[in-house]
């Protein structure tokens, strides 16, 4: 097995993340809010045959005569208690006299459905007097996955699998080899650790919506069938999480190329086997994260590891690679102080 494209013997792979959203959705909610004013009117009661029970305002409260009233209409003998039932203020606090006057300042404190204070969410009262939803606005739900998945959060990983279904190399269609297995098979059991570093926050659009982080770390893996025993090497990469509103559940798509030293058998004549130590990585793969909390989560997922020297034996020794896919599990934890990210 081959790789694409022949490479030079540099030991190092830069990556420049430079893949930015489509589209950034903005939850917004508008919220009107109805006031009602009254605009109370300014009576002014002429003569003794003013009738206090017509100045009341709208069903909201009534006022009395006036001091000003009582003055102007020439009686000289208003006592102190009448004028102070006059200038104290309406309402409930109020101190009416007593009769008509008293009974009409109670009654017209009684406040209408025009007077009550609507939420903001509504716009009007039913029948029973109670808040009417407006049509089309759902409350707003809080942003869960923004305490999980949020830009320049670091992750440790540590990620183990078990893949011994070997396959051809996807691509030797295109290098115009045939399409077949090697008799030698191969299972390998990699051991993953390694940081991510998430680039963004939550964005895109409908089914899309994710963010992205960038993987660095180093695998150890053992070779319990096959020719060699075991591959050491350094990895980067980059994933894809899917992320739905309130997440449990997140599928997650990645990549990762490294670089690695294997016991290479080809030069000590066993057929099929690697050709040189020194070889290349390339790891894809797929599957889901379950999230306990924003500081915990697990992982679970399929996973394809090829290894090869991209033709740097040739022609001494053949480059055969291995192609192997399996299962591959892994645990996250958040490192550092939790921070999260709100809208």
């Amino acid at each position: 097995m081959r790789m694409t494209a022949r490479v030079g013997r540099t030991t190092c792979f830069t990556f420049a993340a430079t893949l930015k959203e489509a589209c950034k959705v903005v939850l917004s909610a508008v919220l009107a809010l109805l006031g009602f004013a009254i605009l109370p009117p300014w009576a002014r009661a002429q003569g003794s045959n003013v009738n206090p029970e017509n100045l009341a305002m709208s069903g909201a409260y009534s006022i009395g005569p006036s001091a000003f009233n009582l003055r102007e209409s020439g009686d000289d003998n208003v006592s102190a208690s009448e004028f102070d039932n006059v200038c104290d203020p309406p309402g409930p606090s109020a101190r009416p006299s007593s009769g008509k006057a008293a009974t009409s300042a109670v009654a017209t404190t009684t406040l209408t459905q025009r007077d009550i204070a609507i939420p903001n969410n509504h716009s009007e009262l039913d029948s029973s007097g109670k808040p009417v939803e407006k049509k089309g606005e759902r409350p707003e739900t809080p942003y869960v996955d923004r305490e999980i998945y949020y830009k320049n959060k670091i992750e440790f990983s540590l990620d183990g699998g078990w893949l011994p279904i070997n396959i051809p190399f996807p691509f030797d269609v295109f290098e115009g080899d045939p399409y077949d297995l090697y008799p030698l098979r191969y299972t390998l059991v990699p051991i993953v650790a390694s940081l991510r570093w998430h680039l963004s926050d939550v964005g895109g659009w409908r089914f899309l919506r994710g963010n992205w982080d960038l993987t660095a770390g180093g695998s150890a893996t053992a070779i319990p069938k096959g020719a060699e025993t075991h591959y050491f090497s350094y990895d980067m990469g980059i994933r894809r999480n899917f992320i739905p509103r309130n997440p449990r559940v997140s599928p997650y798509v990645d990549i990762r190329l490294g670089l690695g030293v294997i016991n290479a058998k080809g030069p000590l004549g066993v057929y099929y086997a690697q050709g040189q130590n020194f070889t290349f990585t390339l790891n894809m793969g797929s599957g889901v994260r379950y999230n306990f909390n924003p500081r915990y989560a697990i992982s679970g997922g399929l996973n394809w590891m090829h290894i090869s020297n991209n033709n740097l034996s040739a022609p001494s020794y053949s480059n055969y690679g291995i192609n192997v896919y399996g299962p591959m599990f892994g645990l996250n934890v958040t490192l550092g102080r939790h921070v999260g990210h709100s809208e």
